[in-house]
């Protein structure tokens, strides 16, 4: 019996951690594109996609990114 409730434990703890990185971690960290650290109303909907998932930064804007990014946001 005490295995079992000790399993239970265990999926209480990993639920609420995927709840918290699903829910909460967007919340904390930000998004650069909608804080409004890059102007991407030049980009086309390919080049805000790039972003949006991979961190890429077009080749074209590099010049006008922030001077801490280093290119990439998430770094994959």
């Amino acid at each position: 019996m005490e295995t079992k409730d000790m399993m239970w434990g265990v999926i209480a703890v990993l639920l609420i951690a995927v709840l918290f990185v699903s829910f909460m971690r967007p919340t904390i960290s930000g998004n650069a594109v909608s804080s409004g650290n890059l102007d991407t109303s030049g980009w086309t909907a390919d080049e805000k996609m790039n972003y949006e998932m991979h961190g890429v930064i077009p080749a074209r804007v590099q010049g006008s990114a922030p001077a801490s990014s280093s290119g990439m946001v998430g770094g994959c």
